[in-house]
């Protein structure tokens, strides 16, 4: 079929549907719901057999869903409506939930429904989370389920259309129209909440719009909330138990931990109200108060509730140990000091007697590249510019692909659990092995950030895995690349389950197959020779003067493409209008 993507944004539920979709034969062209007169051009241009909106965020001209199908994904079950479907689930402390895939018409989420998944709700997930996870699994499967009833519906008239043969299952209905969470609704007041109730609020407005609460006598949205562990809470006891709900008592990575009224909590990211209003680590969003506090440091390998952003495990026998290194940076984003203490941390896991090493990144993203928003942050601080702090992050990510590709010692595996874009791509292509799930979404290109060039040793890392024509080709088109279809492409090496929660146990078991192998000795040595061997012909260093000659222009040259872009990514700008590669009718 034609299908017509019709979104408010290409978000990773948008990609995934582009990649399945198209992935079973049908025609997709993508179109941002910009306005009503761009979206019925659209579908003039594009005839669709089919209109697919999987990301909404006003209504559907009526010129369009009186004369096609419009299948309109809502992340609630059937019966639930309105725009905060998955924010009053975690306010309301659901236990199950689940994503529908309704038929649009004039009454919001009220029309006819054409499949639907359910779903436990995980203890301790975001909004966030669970929309790129749960919610996007179930909504690609009963995405495509609606479209094979489609399919099979009788041609001609909308009501023979409409006419559902083998319609779903539905629950009872779960109740009327709910409205938007206010801004007062989310609200911490310090002094009446328990750490409980701030974890809850905090993640049920995961990543976006955040949790309103006044910090430092300044007001602020709260985000990327983790729960205290019994070490900490003996430490805030024993240390700062006179302190006021509200005030933060100590430091740890990118995050700060604020007194609760029964405890204390970590918040990872907070954003300061104002014109410039920028999401930034807490500890960078409120650099003056964060240097005065202690540093509550752990090690890598410490205990599972402890939380930090790196962490460290081993299994496996004594002369065939596998090490696992996680690196869950928030929305996968790497900045200089992030970058830097991964680089410290592979250099003391080198350390370790390991014959695999798996870099797992983060749960939500692999990784995604250099981090945008602390870039951007850059620009309003005295004596620091944007090109500058580009400069710094693009050299700090440079080092981490640098420190992996210079592991020739054992055999390296990057699993990923989540999608990865960019620079993150490529210090996953940087490990020996490359290993997905089956709902991975990968961004191999830097072009949609302003026509960037990129870095990381791209130049090095594609060729040899597809061809020098392949990768030209890859980095050019622009386009979202499933777990699949990299695989059948050569970018990565397995695909070894259908979701994220099957990928961890079916790596560790690969990973300590590999570990056991007798051939493992002789594998390493060919590694070190190979890394000789293309050293010889073309030091890396000369890879990275290259890109990053290319990458000083998009920084510091007359072209400013880079710093629009990034400065409309960083402040949600609206789209003026779809991009050609995703826009295929136009």
């Amino acid at each position: 079929m034609k299908i017509l993507l019709l979104t408010h944004a290409f978000n990773g539920l948008a990609q995934r549907l582009h990649v399945e979709l198209g992935a079973l034969g049908h025609e997709v062209s993508v179109e941002l719901d910009i306005a009503d007169g761009v979206s019925l051009e659209a579908v003039e241009l594009f005839k669709p057999d089919l209109v697919v909106a999987p990301f909404l965020k006003r209504r559907l001209p009526e010129a369009i869903w009186s004369r096609l199908v419009c299948l309109v994904v809502h992340p609630g079950p059937p019966g639930d409506r309105g725009p905060s479907a998955l924010d009053w689930a975690l306010l309301d402390g659901a236990g199950a939930w689940g994503v529908t895939v309704l038929q649009a018409a004039a009454e919001y989420d009220a029309g006819t429904v054409w499949a639907w998944r359910g779903f436990r709700m995980r203890p301790a997930a975001t909004k966030a989370s669970i929309y790129r996870r749960e919610v996007t699994d179930g909504a690609v499967a009963a995405v495509i389920e609606a479209i094979e009833r489609f399919g099979r519906s009788p041609p001609g008239s909308m009501a023979a259309q409409r006419a559902l043969q083998d319609p779903p299952p539905l629950p009872a209905r779960l109740g009327d129209w709910r409205p938007l969470v206010t801004k007062a609704q989310r609200a911490v007041d310090w002094a009446g909440c328990a750490s409980a109730e701030l974890l809850r609020r905090v993640r049920s407005a995961d990543g976006s719009p955040g949790v309103v609460a006044m910090v430092c006598g300044q007001p602020c949205r709260l985000h990327d909330a983790h729960e205290a562990s019994p070490t900490v809470l003996a430490w805030v006891a024993a240390q700062a138990a006179a302190a006021a709900p509200g005030t933060p008592i100590a430091r740890r990575g990118p995050a700060l931990l604020l007194r609760t009224l029964d405890g204390a909590a970590w918040i990872g990211q907070l954003r300061r109200e104002g014109e410039a209003a920028l999401k930034l680590p807490a500890t960078r969003a409120l650099a003056a108060e964060a240097a005065a506090l202690p540093e509550l440091a752990v090690p890598l390998e410490r205990a599972d509730d402890e939380w930090d952003e790196l962490r460290y495990r081993e299994c496996g026998p004594d002369d065939a140990r596998v090490g696992w290194l996680e690196f869950d940076f928030h929305n996968g984003a790497l900045s200089v000091r992030q970058a830097r203490r991964l680089v410290a941390a592979l250099r003391e896991v080198r350390g370790r007697a390991t014959r695999v090493l798996v870099l797992a990144g983060g749960a939500e993203f692999f990784s995604n590249g250099i981090h945008l928003h602390e870039i951007e942050a850059a620009a309003f601080d005295a004596g620091d510019s944007a090109a500058d702090a580009s400069w710094r992050h693009i050299n700090a990510i440079d080092d981490v692909a640098l420190e992996i590709l210079q592991t020739t010692d054992r055999i390296t595996v990057a699993a990923l659990r989540g999608n990865a874009g960019a620079g993150g791509c490529f210090l996953a292509l940087a490990a020996d092995q490359v290993w997905a799930h089956r709902g991975v979404v990968m961004n191999p290109h830097y072009k949609n950030m302003g026509n960037l060039y990129g870095s990381e040793y791209w130049t090095y890392l594609l060729p040899r895995r597809v061809g020098r024509e392949a990768a030209q080709a890859l980095m050019q088109q622009r386009l979202p690349l499933g777990a699949v279809a990299a695989q059948r492409s050569g970018v990565i090496d397995a695909v070894l389950a259908d979701d994220a929660a099957a990928l961890e146990p079916r790596a560790i078991a690969r990973a300590l197959e590999l570990a056991a192998d007798p051939a493992w000795p002789a594998a390493v040595a060919a590694k070190a020779a190979r890394r000789a061997a293309d050293e010889a012909a073309k030091p890396l260093a000369a890879y990275r003067a290259e890109e990053l000659e290319r990458m000083q222009r998009n920084f510091y040259g007359f072209d400013p493409s880079y710093h629009v872009a990034r400065h409309h990514f960083v402040h949600r700008k609206p789209h003026a209008w779809t991009p050609r590669h995703l826009a295929r009718h136009r």
